[in-house]
C-alpha cells in the first residue's frame, strides 16, 4: 500500500545507499548522508529567518520557489563587498553555492522548497560582523 505525506510537516532524506526515508523536518543537524527535500508555507520574513544568514558547508542547496515571490540575498564574498541578490517568482530556483551564507526576504507569501544536505548547517545574526 503506498502511502502519502504531507512535505509541509515532514522531509524526505535521500540516501546514498538509495533509501529513501521520511523524517522530522529539520533546519539544521541531521543524517550526514543525506540530503533533505522539503516544502515551506511562509507568510512573513520571520517564517524564514530573514533576520538570520545560513551556511550550509557540506553541499549546494538549491532553493525553489513553487508559489508567491521571494529575493534570496547572499552575504559579499569579501568584506565591505555588496549583497548579491536573486529575485525568485513561481517557478523560479536558485542554487545557493556550497559554504556561501544567504538569507530570504519575503515580497509575497510563498511556497518554498529547499533541497539539500542539513548536516553541519550554522545560523548566524545578520548583524554579526563577518
Amino acid at each position: 500500500m503506498t502511502t502519502t505525506l504531507d512535505l509541509f510537516a515532514s522531509a524526505l532524506h535521500f540516501h546514498a545507499d538509495g533509501d529513501v526515508r521520511v523524517v522530522e523536518r529539520q533546519m539544521t543537524g541531521g543524517d550526514s548522508d543525506a540530503w533533505q527535500i522539503a516544502a515551506f508555507r511562509v507568510e512573513t520574513d520571520a517564517d524564514v529567518h530573514a533576520d538570520h544568514w545560513e551556511m550550509h558547508p557540506e553541499a549546494d542547496e538549491a532553493v525553489c520557489c513553487l508559489t508567491g515571490g521571494v529575493r534570496l540575498y547572499l552575504r559579499p564574498a569579501e568584506p565591505g563587498g555588496t549583497e548579491d541578490m536573486a529575485q525568485l517568482q513561481a517557478g523560479d530556483a536558485v542554487v545557493v553555492p556550497r559554504g556561501r551564507w544567504h538569507r530570504l526576504e519575503l515580497d509575497a507569501p510563498s511556497t518554498l522548497m529547499s533541497i539539500g544536505r542539513r548536516h553541519g548547517t550554522r545560523l548566524e545574526p545578520r548583524t554579526a560582523t563577518h
